[in-house]
């Protein structure tokens, strides 16, 4: 069969310290404890409309059609491990680590290749037990209920990439994940509530997060949709999104992002989110002072 190229979510799923195991618990039972490990990854991922490429020993490479299936199947492997009464070993539980990634493959003889697939792995080994670390490319991919549940932890030099990755936590703890809402129920809530729009300015530049463009970004690298300079300024150092009618704002900084409202109220976030509300000033990585020509002005209109 010829090489064909599809865009997909890739998904590499392990066992964390899978020798150790062997060395604890003798061959016999470790290999059954793999064996659930495993059985749980191709569960989760045939339930989610995925297809489990191939498994290596204690590790499953897995494809899915979106972003979001990649997830709903790789939250619901952390969790499975975590519950399944087979997995306690002396009172510790086994535990796997998750990285996902979303682009072009090549298709071949039931084996995928790319660049797409190398960076995946590499979130995996940028994973601890029981996480899910994932890509900027995947989280573009994502539903605004999943996106809820990502936060960029750190930025990494890939082995054999010469430019930096953001990395991404997926929170699968979290009870608010797109698999848990019915997207129907939502928009069934919401229907009643009136469009919004929030303006943000800064230093002559102004964007609308509304409808038909419901995220923006904020940092210093140029990729951003309000650029802002400064040291205490990360690359990508927040992110502005309407979710349910409301205005969230998420901080994935290393300093934090400060929001003085009109009222005169201060809040602080990082990476964290809360919501905006009527109208104010953002400082990123420092408070914001309405003299400064750093400050960023927010507005909720109707």
């Amino acid at each position: 069969m010829t090489g064909q190229e599809v865009e997909v979510a890739i998904v590499f799923a392990d066992v964390v310290g899978s020798t150790k195991l062997y060395e604890q618990l003798g061959d016999l039972r470790a290999r059954d404890m793999v064996a659930i490990c495993i059985d749980v990854m191709r569960t989760a991922t045939e339930q989610n409309r995925g297809t489990v490429i191939k498994t290596m020993g204690d590790e499953v490479m897995a494809t899915f059609p979106t972003a979001d299936d990649a997830l709903n199947a790789a939250a619901q492997m952390q969790k499975q491990i975590v519950l399944h009464p087979g997995l306690k070993v002396d009172e510790h539980a086994v535990a796997i680590r998750i990285g996902c990634n979303f682009g072009p493959v090549v298709l071949e003889n039931r084996d995928i290749f790319g660049s797409a697939v190398h960076t995946a792995n590499r979130m995996t080994s940028q994973a601890k037990a029981g996480q899910i670390i994932t890509t900027a490319t995947m989280v573009e991919e994502l539903s605004s209920e999943w996106r809820a549940s990502v936060r960029q932890i750190d930025i990494a030099t890939l082995k054999g990439r010469s430019s930096e990755v953001a990395l991404y936590e997926v929170l699968w703890q979290t009870e608010d994940i797109t698999s848990m809402v019915p997207a129907i129920a939502i928009a069934a809530r919401d229907r009643g509530a009136k469009a919004q729009r929030l303006r943000l300015r800064y230093q002559g530049q102004e964007v609308l997060v509304q409808e038909s463009r419901a995220n923006i970004s904020m940092g210093r690298a140029e990729e951003n949709d309000l650029v802002v300079k400064g040291n205490l300024i990360s690359r990508l150092h927040a992110r502005v999104e309407l979710s349910r009618n409301k205005f969230i704002l998420v901080d994935q900084s290393t300093n934090g992002t400060f929001i003085l409202g009109k009222d005169g109220e201060e809040a602080f976030v990082r990476r964290d989110s809360m919501q905006l509300r009527g109208e104010g000033l953002i400082g990123l990585g420092r408070a914001p002072d309405s003299n400064s020509s750093q400050v960023i002005r927010y507005s909720c209109e109707e």
